[in-house]
């Protein structure tokens, strides 16, 4: 399974992929710019993508719309530490499969949904 990492908190994607990693069966590939992330994104090379909501180079949910445009079937995961209920819903209309919080509760609940929503793909 290969996922891409987009949050500009560099932190957090850094934990997010060394937690996802450790099992050996998950490649991620992590951005800290939502910008360059579209540049590498190609049709079928990503099965799944944890996407923020809020970065200051490029809002995630036109990043979301440009995914999706170019791979309807990726999975996508858009994680927010504002859960403004706008945002939710818009995410969802585009094409969002999901969406977490932030802080996150467990990474451990993180990694169980991305499985289960990258195993229905």
């Amino acid at each position: 399974m290969h996922l891409m990492i987009v949050d500009d908190e560099i932190q957090i994607g850094t934990m997010l992929e060394k937690v996802l990693t450790r099992s050996g069966d998950i490649k991620v590939t992590y951005f800290d710019n939502p910008i360059n992330a579209l540049s590498r994104f190609r049709k079928g090379e990503y099965d799944g993508v944890l996407l923020d909501i809020m970065m200051p180079q490029k809002d995630g949910l036109s990043v979301l719309e440009e995914i999706k445009s170019k791979d309807p079937e990726c999975i996508v995961i858009m994680m927010t530490a504002y859960s403004t209920l706008d945002k939710v819903l818009q995410s969802h209309k585009i094409g969002a499969d999901h969406y977490v919080l932030k802080p996150f509760d467990s990474l451990a609940n993180v990694e169980k949904k991305v499985r289960e929503l990258v195993k229905k793909r």
